[in-house]
C-alpha cells in the first residue's frame, strides 16, 4: 500500500504547500493592512475551491465507472496524459516564481480589496483551485494505476495534512524552508512519477484501441521476475515500471524523462536576477509576509455596522455547495451509478457468504478470505462453467476487489483454496440487464493433453529433418564448399526457426543453437558465440571453411543432442497458448528489426518460417478456440494469409530482399500485418488458461 501512497503523497505535500503558502501570504497581506474583518471572504474562496476540487474527483470517479471496460481505459488513458501536461507546466511555473511568489499575491490582493469583496472571494478561489483540481485529477490517475484508491489516498491525507502543519508553523514563523531547494527536489521527483503516468496512460490508450501497438512488447519479464513481489510492487507503484511494457510505453517514458528533466535542470542552473524588492533568498514567503502581519496592530478598526440584506452565512455557503450541485447533476446525467461494492467471502466453509442478487450492469465486489489457505475465486455461470470474473492467489485476510458486468442471467461464485476441492455457493439470479460481459469457458489441464501430444511429435519430427540439414551442411564445410554451405545453412535455419522456439521452448539448447553475440565480451568474435548465427557471420564475411568447420561440427552435436532430450524435456500444456503469442513476439523484435542479421539478409525468410510455426500451433489448438471464439479463428487465418502473402512478395528467385532493403511502405505492411496478427492472436492465452473453475 506504501508503495502506491508515495506519489499521491508527494503530490498532496507539494500542492499542498503550494495551495497553503498562497493562503498565507493572502490572510498576511490582509493582516498587515487592518482588514481583518475581510479574512471570511478569502476562506469562503477557500472552502470553494475545495469543494470544487472534491466534485471534480467524484465526476471523474463516478463517470469512468459507467463506461463500458474498454471505454474507461480510453478515458482514463486520455486524463492521464492530461495530468502528465498539467504537472509539467506546474513544476516549471513553480520553479520560475517561487522566489516572487509573494509579492505576486499581495499586489492581487490589494487590486481586490480596491474593487470589493467578490473579487477577493475570486483571487482567493483560483489561486487554491488551480492547485486543487491538479491535485484532485493526479490523485485519480494514481489511483486507477495502483488499482486501489486506498494508498493513494492515505498518501495524499498524508502530505496535505503535513503540507498544512508546515504552512501553519511558517505562518507562525516557527519554521524555514528554503522553497527554491524544495520546489526543485520536489520537482525533479514529479518528474520522474510524471514519466511512469505518462507509460501508464499510453498503455491504457493501447488497451482501449486508441493507439496500436497494445502487444508489442519491448520488456517482457513476467518470466523472471514476480510481479507480485515486494520489490517489483515498489518500482511499479512509485516509478509505473511493470515487468511488461510495451516500445510505446518505453519509448515514450525514456523521451518525457530525457528531454523534460534535461530542461528543468538547465533552468535551475541558470541565473536568475531577483528584483530590488525581493529578499535576497529565497526564504519562505509566507513567513515573511506573516512578519510584517505581525507589526500591524492586533485590533481591527471600528467600522460602522452597515445594514446586512441578508444572512452572513447565505454567499459562502451558495459558493461551496454550487460545485457539489453541478457534480451531482453531471453524475445523474452520465448514469454514473456507482454500486457499494458487497463483500463476499472466500473460504471453503464459507465461499461466496454475502453474494446477493445485485443490480445488472457493471458491478464491483471485495472478495475477502475468511479461510486459513491462500485460495482461487471465480464468479461463474453455474450451467456450464463458463468464467466471468476471477482472482488468483487470494490469500488468508487479505480483501482484493473483483469487477465483472453482469447481465440477466445465473451467478455463482466458486472458491478453490491450494490444494483442496472446488466449493461452490448457492446462485443468484440477476433480471433485467441487456449486457453480460465476456465470460470464458474454462480449461482443464488435461484439455491441452491432445494438442501438446500433436505438437511434440510435429517438432519430433521437425527435429528429425533439422538433423539431417545441419550434417549435410557440416559436410559442405569440410569439403570447402562455402556456395553449397550458404545454400545449405539456410534451409537448415529456416527448418529449426519453423519449430516454434521462442522463449527458451528447448532450454540451454536454443542459447547453443540459435544464440545471439549480443551482451558477449568478444561480441561475433567470443568463443561462446555458436550455433547458426555464427556459421551465418562466417559464410557472408569471407572465413574459410576450415574455420567453421568446428562451429557446424558443435552445431551438429547440439542438434543431435536436442532431438535425444526433447521427448523427455518438461513442457507445461500452459505453454503452449502462450506460444501462439509469443512466437510471433520474437519475429517482430528481432527478425523485423534486422537485430539477429549476422550478414545473410535472410530475416524476412526467418519470418516466414516463425509464421509456419504459429500455423501449426493454431492448427492444434483450434478446435478448443473455436469453442470459446467462434470467430476467432477465422479473422487469424485472414491475418496470416495476409502476412504471409507479404513476406512471399519480399522472396526473389533463391534470394531475399534483407529488412533494410525494403522500401518504406512494403516495410510499413509487414510491421503492420504482424502487429494485426498479434492483436488477434492476443486473447488466445486467456482464453486457453488453464482454470481451477472446471
Amino acid at each position: 500500500m506504501w508503495d502506491d501512497a508515495f506519489p499521491s503523497f508527494l503530490i498532496g505535500l507539494r500542492e499542498g504547500l503550494e495551495a497553503g503558502l498562497v493562503v498565507s501570504i493572502l490572510v498576511a497581506t490582509l493582516v498587515r493592512a487592518d482588514q481583518k474583518s475581510r479574512l471570511p471572504q478569502v476562506w469562503t474562496g477557500v472552502l470553494a475551491a475545495v469543494a470544487l476540487s472534491l466534485s471534480f474527483g467524484a465526476v471523474l470517479t463516478f463517470t469512468a465507472h459507467s463506461l463500458p471496460t474498454t471505454a474507461q481505459e480510453a478515458f482514463g488513458g486520455s486524463l492521464s496524459i492530461v495530468a502528465v501536461a498539467f504537472v509539467t507546466v506546474m513544476v516549471f511555473w513553480m520553479r520560475r516564481n517561487a522566489r516572487n511568489l509573494s509579492g505576486e499575491i499581495r499586489e492581487k490582493v490589494d487590486a481586490a480589496l480596491a474593487v470589493g469583496a467578490g473579487m477577493l472571494v475570486l483571487t482567493s478561489f483560483l489561486a487554491v483551485g488551480r492547485e486543487g483540481l491538479e491535485t484532485a485529477l493526479f490523485i485519480w490517475t494514481t489511483a486507477q494505476t495502483a488499482g486501489s484508491s486506498t494508498g493513494p489516498l492515505l498518501g495524499a491525507a498524508v502530505g496535505l495534512v503535513l503540507a498544512a502543519v508546515g504552512c501553519w508553523a511558517l505562518y507562525r514563523r516557527v519554521l524555514r524552508i528554503n522553497l527554491t531547494r524544495f520546489f526543485s527536489w520536489t520537482g525533479a521527483g514529479l518528474i520522474v512519477i510524471a514519466a511512469g503516468v505518462l507509460g501508464y496512460g499510453l498503455r491504457d490508450l493501447q488497451e482501449g484501441g486508441v493507439l496500436p501497438g497494445a502487444h508489442s512488447f519491448a520488456v517482457d519479464l513476467g518470466g523472471s521476475v514476480d510481479a507480485n513481489s515486494w520489490y517489483a510492487t515498489l518500482v511499479q507503484g512509485v516509478f509505473n515500471l511493470t515487468t511488461q511494457m510495451t516500445w510505446l510505453q518505453i519509448l515514450a517514458y525514456g523521451a518525457y524523462l530525457a528531454i523534460v528533466m534535461t530542461l528543468f535542470v538547465r533552468g535551475l542552473r541558470m541565473p536568475k536576477p531577483a528584483p530590488a524588492s525581493a529578499p535576497a533568498s529565497a526564504e519562505v514567503t509566507a513567513a515573511t509576509a506573516a512578519a510584517s502581519a505581525t507589526a500591524a496592530p492586533e485590533t481591527d478598526a471600528k467600522v460602522a455596522a452597515a445594514p446586512r440584506a441578508r444572512p452572513r452565512w447565505l454567499i459562502p455557503t451558495a459558493v461551496v455547495a454550487l460545485p457539489a450541485v453541478v457534480a451531482g447533476a453531471v453524475i445523474a446525467s452520465s448514469g454514473g451509478k456507482q454500486a457499494v461494492a458487497a463483500t463476499v467471502s472466500v473460504s471453503p466453509t464459507a465461499c461466496g457468504q454475502g453474494f446477493t442478487a445485485p443490480e445488472p450492469g457493471q458491478q464491483t465486489f471485495q472478495m475477502r478470505n475468511t479461510g486459513k489457505a491462500t485460495s482461487e475465486v471465480y464468479l461463474i455461470d453455474p450451467t456450464d462453467n463458463a468464467v466471468y470474473g476471477e482472482i488468483e492467489g487470494l490469500a488468508p485476510g487479505t480483501t482484493r476487489t473483483l469487477t465483472a458486468t453482469l447481465g440477466s442471467g445465473d451467478y455463482a461464485w466458486r472458491c478453490v483454496t491450494t490444494g483442496g476441492t472446488p466449493v461452490t455457493s448457492p446462485s443468484v439470479h440477476v433480471t433485467g440487464g441487456t449486457t453480460t460481459g465476456t465470460a470464458v469457458l474454462p480449461l482443464a489441464a488435461g484439455d491441452l493433453d491432445a494438442p501438446l501430444a500433436a505438437y511434440k511429435a510435429y517438432v519430433s519430427t521437425g527435429l528429425a529433418t533439422l538433423a539431417a540439414d545441419t550434417r549435410t551442411l557440416q559436410a559442405d564445410l569440410h569439403a570447402g564448399n562455402l556456395t553449397a554451405a550458404r545454400t545449405q545453412w539456410l534451409a537448415a535455419h529456416l527448418q529449426y526457426a519453423s519449430l516454434g522456439a521462442a522463449y527458451g521452448t528447448f532450454a540451454d539448447y536454443d542459447k547453443k543453437i540459435n544464440g545471439r553475440p549480443d551482451g558477449l565480451p568478444g561480441g561475433v568474435h567470443d568463443k561462446d558465440f555458436t550455433g547458426f548465427h555464427r556459421l551465418e557471420y562466417g559464410l557472408w564475411h569471407g572465413e574459410p571453411a576450415q574455420n567453421l568447420s568446428p562451429v557446424a561440427d558443435a552445431l551438429v552435436a547440439d542438434v543431435t543432442g536436442l532431438q535425444k532430450a526433447f521427448p523427455t524435456q518438461d513442457f507445461d500444456p500452459a505453454d503452449l497458448p502462450l506460444r501462439t503469442h509469443e512466437i510471433l513476439e520474437n519475429t517482430l523484435q528481432f527478425e523485423l528489426t534486422a537485430d539477429t542479421d549476422q550478414g545473410s539478409g535472410s530475416n524476412l525468410a526467418t519470418a516466414q518460417a516463425n509464421l509456419a510455426g504459429t500455423r501449426e500451433l493454431l492448427t492444434v489448438l483450434r478446435p478448443l478456440i473455436a469453442k470459446r471464439s467462434p470467430t476467432l479463428p477465422a479473422t487469424v487465418d485472414t491475418d496470416t494469409a495476409r502476412l504471409a502473402g507479404l513476406l512471399a512478395g519480399a522472396h526473389q528467385g533463391p534470394a531475399w530482399i534483407p529488412v533494410q532493403q525494403l522500401d518504406p511502405t512494403n516495410r510499413a505492411r509487414i510491421n503492420g500485418a504482424t502487429g494485426q496478427l498479434l492483436e488477434d492472436l492476443a486473447p488466445i492465452p486467456d482464453l486457453l488458461e488453464i482454470r481451477k473453475a472446471a
